[in-house]
């Protein structure tokens, strides 16, 4: 099959331009190239992400984040000291995917007919290079919603899906290596959701806050970067109970690229790609595996989380760019999937569940 468009559930691209100074419209060598020499973050010099890479992979439409998570004094987490701080983060986030779209890099989706007319202009042949690139707001971790009148005012500029947690304990729900189900305003915060029938990402819930929110919450659900427990033994994955629970809650789950989540016992700054043979198999592993747990292709995409504070000294060792993900469907096709598999997996999937999830 010709090289198909591609959706990415996840991409952190506000905090890369905002946190890391990243001008996502040069070449991926220019951005590596400025970054020669600093030492600040893991990944300098390392990126995998730009305009022009998610043009080469075919990749027209995103789910783009806003983050920014509230930690109280003294907390080993980064992150911003009142709700307030984090607010004001996630709308100079905000400012610049619209200087983004200002500048006819991005459009942002909000609704059915945005979606439709989009796809139209990626996938009917129109291979003009002045194309934007499509993205759907998602908010990862709700700290910064000061309270819940916000997620009204959010929802207006056009967030689509929430993430209620992230790392540790959050101010609505208790995410990555922590326990305990949602709080009193975390269950509030899904009423709202519901009544807005925003997304809710089951992403970063811990194993407790999972089972409660799905329990709770009766609007769409999908998983927008995860990978599988059976893989790699740790909380942050999802096992094959919690991934049931999604397929019977017609969720669609994004297969990340993060290494961490890709090979057991990584020790970050220690582990590297090669050393561990983290390679582009193993996101085959974790989109098959949840394709047998299905018995069939229809809940399963791509979440990459690429340039999510790690870069390639973190992902696979046969990913240059963000465009290399292609490299995983003739792997797929080696395995027995067929061409409309492939489809699915690529996009179809996440198309149909937005179709379904996004407002007239």
């Amino acid at each position: 099959m010709n090289q198909p468009f591609l959706i990415d559930a996840h991409l952190d691209l506000s905090m890369n331009a905002l946190e890391w100074n990243r001008d996502l419209r040069v070449s991926i060598s220019e951005l590596n190239n400025r970054e020669k020499g600093l030492s600040d973050k893991p990944d300098r010099g390392l990126a995998t992400v730009t305009f022009d890479e998610l043009k080469k992979g075919n990749i027209g439409l995103v789910v783009a984040t806003q983050i920014a998570r509230y930690v109280e004094p003294g907390s080993a987490l980064p992150g911003w000291n009142s709700p307030q701080q984090a607010w004001a983060q996630t709308q100079g986030q905000l400012a610049w995917y619209k200087a983004m779209e200002e500048d006819g890099c991005l459009k942002m989706i909000q609704n059915k007919n945005d979606l439709d007319l989009h796809i139209k202009d990626w996938t009917g042949g129109n291979h003009n290079e002045d194309r934007r690139i499509g993205y759907i707001l998602s908010l990862e971790g709700a700290d910064s919603l000061v309270d819940l009148s916000y997620v009204e005012k959010a929802y207006s500029y056009g967030l689509r899906a929430i993430g209620p947690a992230h790392y540790g304990p959050g101010r609505y729900a208790n995410g990555t290596d922590s326990s305990g189900k949602l709080n009193n305003q975390g269950i509030e915060l899904l009423k709202e959701m519901e009544r807005l029938n925003m997304i809710l990402d089951a992403t970063h819930l811990n194993d407790d806050a999972f089972w409660d929110a799905l329990s709770r919450y009766h609007g769409p659900i999908w998983a927008s970067h995860n990978n599988c427990r059976t893989f790699v033994n740790h909380n942050r994955q999802f096992s094959d109970e919690m991934i049931k629970e999604l397929l019977g809650r017609n969720a669609v789950i994004g297969v990340a690229l993060d290494a961490w989540m890709m090979v057991p016992n990584w020790i970050r700054g220690k582990s590297t790609p090669k050393d561990t043979n983290c390679n582009m198999e193993i996101m085959a592993n974790n989109i098959d595996h949840i394709c047998q747990l299905a018995g069939n292709c229809n809940h399963v995409g791509v979440g990459s989380d690429l340039d999510g504070a790690f870069g390639k000294e973190q992902c696979p060792h046969d990913l240059e760019t963000i465009a290399d993900i292609q490299k995983v469907f003739p792997i797929l096709k080696a395995r027995g999937y067929n061409d409309i598999d492939l489809e699915k997996i690529a996009y179809k999937n996440w198309l149909r569940f937005m179709k379904e999830a996004l407002p007239e």
